[in-house]
């Protein structure tokens, strides 16, 4: 389950972790945008809870400083011995450059650069080296975690995937359906048995379709108009279902793109329905090759005039013990 949950202060999340852990889920992954950082929760959770594994889907490799980044790292992969997975990836134009003033350059390549870095000084070595896009001079850690966690690349095209599987321990994904993990996975077939390969997966527990599609097409507008995504999209196989969304939001029509989007696009993309149907189809990214299925719990009416009481009996229905 992505973590921590909307509506729910952070110092309430004990509880939360406790019916996750009891309803069968076993992994819980922060991401960091503008709410959250993406250790405190997990730090919480490693005191918390410490049958579930902790993962970071993503830490931006420009936002922190190299050195800072890995002493994060190692302090979570100390708290959480052995149960802790380095998610890193290039972020976002607005939230690396408009949100935390710092130039937004050369992403690919400062994703390969920070990852070669964080391998070698999460292993405890000194690193003296120019990478490219940065040079560190005698950076040591003076706490190397004992067991340093597994790194992740988050990529979307077939440049980042292949660089995921070359020289970093899993993928993660994002925005795609079932039917799209193969395509993305065809890019990483030189990775080993072990390559771990996680996906945050939109779930949105309701029986009111209209309601789960009108969340999902405001989620499609917000993510896939995103450079990035947008070609990860049209690689993919989707310009043409996705043109009259771009279009009608490139002119500034923002009803216009919202009601551009088929309801066929947001149910491929957002997991909908009965909990019994929602852990259906996430169990289909499984069977697809998602190791990590990675929920991402999104409002419903039950949840929004429910309270805290409905959010742990949705959480138990959507567990593996649901």
């Amino acid at each position: 389950m992505t973590v921590p949950l909307s509506g729910v202060p952070l110092s309430g999340h004990q509880a939360v972790y406790q019916a996750l852990a009891d309803a069968g889920f076993t992994d819980l992954w922060s991401s960091e945008v503008n709410g959250t950082d993406a250790f405190t929760p997990l730090t919480l959770a490693a005191a918390w809870q410490p049958r579930m594994r902790l993962g970071t889907a993503i830490a931006p490799v420009f936002t922190r400083g190299p050195g800072l980044l890995a002493m994060t790292a190692a302090a979570l992969a100390e708290a959480a011995p052995g149960r802790f997975q380095l998610g890193i990836g290039s972020s976002s134009p607005v939230v690396v450059g408009d949100w935390n003033a710092v130039d937004f350059t050369e992403p690919y390549a400062r994703s390969r650069d920070t990852l070669r870095f964080l391998k070698a000084a999460l292993a405890g070595e000194t690193v003296d080296h120019d990478y490219g896009t940065f040079a560190l001079r005698r950076f040591r850690l003076e706490r190397p975690p004992a067991t340093p966690p597994q790194i992740l690349l988050a990529a979307l095209r077939p440049g980042m995937l292949r660089l995921a599987a070359a020289e970093a321990d899993g993928v993660i994904l994002n925005w795609l359906s079932p039917a799209d993990v193969q395509t993305a996975l065809t890019e990483t077939k030189a990775a080993g048995e072990d390559f771990e390969v996680a996906a945050r997966i939109f779930v949105c527990p309701t029986e009111d379709a209209d309601y789960a599609r009108a969340i999902g097409r405001r989620l499609i507008t917000a993510y896939l108009t995103v450079p990035a995504y947008a070609a990860f999209h049209r690689w993919l196989g989707r310009t043409e279902v996705l043109t009259p969304m771009w279009q009608a939001w490139s002119a500034g029509d923002r009803k216009a793109a919202l009601a551009a989007i088929p309801d066929s696009l947001v149910d491929d993309l957002i997991v909908h329905g009965h909990p019994d149907e929602c852990r259906a189809k996430v169990e289909s990214y499984a069977a697809a090759g998602i190791k990590v299925p990675v929920m991402a719990l999104l409002p419903t009416p039950a949840l929004e005039s429910g309270g805290f009481p409905t959010l742990i009996e949705t959480l138990t229905d959507l567990g593996a013990r649901g």
